[in-house]
């Protein structure tokens, strides 16, 4: 009896030891990203002027950094996956037309919206000709706008998987703007 606690006791410990060396190798990683920044603005101005131009001017892609990140070393922290999906696949719309940067769907009054694309919650607000508008920075580097909305079910920097329901359409029409790469992109064409 003795000997079999013990076991559990050695095996509880490799388990401790195995989060504390992935912890520890993620921090150094960390502390090791930053002083070579450091490094690179400090060599000289025109290193300095290129950070600035570019971090300070570009919208940085977390969720690209994200995905890197988690090919490499693996999850952060712990999923806690409470969220369900209720539906996924392509939005269903009776037309589709050109909408000032993007389009706008035709679908049934107060629909359903779920995200096309894992990624984070850059935007949740109003938007000049778009209504409440949920803006999602895609794992896949496609910021993606979902205008017209209502009962908006996520909030700002939410991570969020693709079929995560949003919020629901105001009416019949939801606005929706694909841009990657700083090229708009058509909703068929980012499906296929």
């Amino acid at each position: 009896m003795h000997k079999m606690k013990k076991k559990n006791f050695s095996k509880s410990n490799t388990s401790k030891r195995k989060v504390l060396n992935s912890f520890l190798t993620k921090f150094m990683c960390a502390i090791i990203f930053f002083l070579v920044s450091v490094i690179f603005t400090n060599m000289s101005d025109k290193n300095l002027l290129l950070y600035k131009e570019y971090v300070l001017t570009e919208s940085l892609p977390f969720t690209k950094i994200k995905g890197w990140y988690e090919e490499l070393f693996g999850e952060v922290l712990p999923k806690n996956d409470n969220t369900q999906t209720v539906f996924s696949g392509k939005l269903v719309y009776k037309e589709i037309k050109d909408y000032e940067d993007g389009e706008v769907l035709t679908v049934s009054n107060k629909s359903l919206v779920n995200s096309l694309a894992s990624g984070v919650v850059v935007f949740s607000g109003v938007k000049d000709n778009y209504g409440n508008t949920v803006i999602i920075q895609g794992i896949d580097g496609a910021d993606i706008w979902y205008g017209n909305l209502e009962n908006i079910s996520v909030n700002l920097y939410d991570y969020i998987e693709s079929g995560t329901v949003i919020g629901e359409t105001k009416d019949e029409y939801l606005y929706l703007v694909i841009k990657k790469d700083n090229k708009y992109i058509k909703y068929e064409d980012y499906q296929s």
